[in-house]
């Protein structure tokens, strides 16, 4: 069976993870925690970084950070994991969906504005599987209404905007580093900010809130949201390989888009000229000229020892949504022919090109089975 994804831990993350232990510091404490954060900011181009549990974890501590409250409102693209409404639900507030661009699955940033109101405080733009937004432009409209931005840049790890980094042009930029992101501390998350006032109070929630003068004195509602130093540990391990990763993805990216761009009816990644895409997944979509559905498609490819894995459904559709009355009956097209049609290829860390060829011929024969 060829995966859809497995990470990549090897010595250098197996060394910090026995001396943590070796040193006793097992728990929230320790030098790998400080290091982790300032090597991954410094590696965005920001002046802090704040590690957290994981990458939920991570945008629900950024809205806390920057006053989200019951009855605020916050701008969410409509095509992402739920992880990032259910952190501005979290806080009372709103998640306000907008629908996305076809081509990236990013945020349409032509229909935000429509939806901004005396209560939105906030946009918190998704970089979709590795693609970053048209982020200037959210930038302009958050400058015009005096919005926060809150960048969800869990899947796009070494991604870059015109020269600069996924998840630095904004008030906060959010990263997973769950096991099938670029890097890995098997679970995981960080907030990165140039703004000392938003570092320092991400610093405090995310650890109960302590008090200052007396520890168990607390003026905020906090959160138990402290990664461990032996998360971190490997998380440094992850650092000194990251950009090697990076370009091993894009390379095998490029392998895929070679071999399945002329297959009929299959539509390959998009990427815009200003950006690098740092491809967390290799994603396809089955258009209905292939004549396969997605489902069919997903089923044929497993019996060949190929797994896939769905794209995201689209938030306006989810059931929880629906019961708590936070969908309306408004229609997000994209969104839903984005889910319609898209599949996960495999795409690990140790992907050979000869199992690339592999998913990319079985696609071929299934095309020309159909014919």
């Amino acid at each position: 069976m060829i995966p859809v994804f497995n990470p990549s831990v090897g010595e250098e993350e197996l060394k910090n993870v026995e001396d943590a232990i070796r040193t006793n510091w097992i728990s929230s404490k320790g030098n790998y925690i400080n290091e982790f954060e300032e090597k991954f900011a410094k590696y965005c181009g920001v002046k802090y970084g704040v590690a957290t549990t994981n990458g939920t974890t991570a945008l629900h501590l950024a809205l806390a950070s920057i006053g989200i409250a019951p009855g605020d409102e916050v701008i969410v693209p409509n095509f992402t994991i739920i992880s990032t409404a259910l952190a501005v639900h979290y806080l009372g507030a709103k998640p306000v969906f907008v629908d996305v661009e076809e081509e990236t699955g990013n945020i349409d940033v032509k229909k935000i504005e429509e939806k901004i109101t005396s209560k939105t405080k906030a946009i918190m733009p998704v970089h979709i599987y590795g693609h970053p937004c048209d982020i200037d432009e959210i930038m302009e409209i958050a400058k015009k209404y005096n919005l926060y931005v809150v960048e969800d840049a869990a899947e796009a790890h070494g991604a870059e905007y015109k020269g600069k980094k996924a998840g630095a042009f904004g008030d906060i930029g959010c990263f997973s580093f769950y096991s099938n992101k670029l890097i890995t501390t098997g679970e995981g998350g960080m907030i990165i900010t140039n703004d000392e006032k938003i570092y320092k109070k991400a610093q405090s929630l995310k650890d109960l809130a302590f008090g200052k003068e007396n520890r168990f004195v607390h003026e905020d509602i906090g959160f138990n949201y402290r990664m461990t130093n032996i998360q971190a540990a490997i998380g440094v391990g992850q650092m000194k390989k990251i950009d090697l990763v990076l370009e091993k993805k894009i390379e095998n990216a490029k392998i895929y888009n070679s071999l399945l761009k002329d297959i009929p009816g299959i539509r390959i990644p998009f990427t815009k000229n200003y950006v690098k895409n740092s491809y967390w997944m290799y994603t396809i979509r089955i258009d209905p000229s292939f004549g396969v559905s997605k489902n069919e498609m997903r089923k044929k490819l497993l019996e060949e020892g190929i797994d896939t894995r769905d794209f995201f459904f689209p938030l306006n559709e989810q059931p929880i949504f629906k019961k708590l009355g936070i969908s309306s009956n408004e229609e997000f097209p994209i969104s839903k022919k984005l889910s319609n049609e898209g599949i996960y290829l495999p795409f690990g860390m140790d992907l050979k090109k000869e199992e690339i060829k592999y998913v990319c011929y079985t696609i071929e024969k299934i095309m020309q089975k159909r014919l």
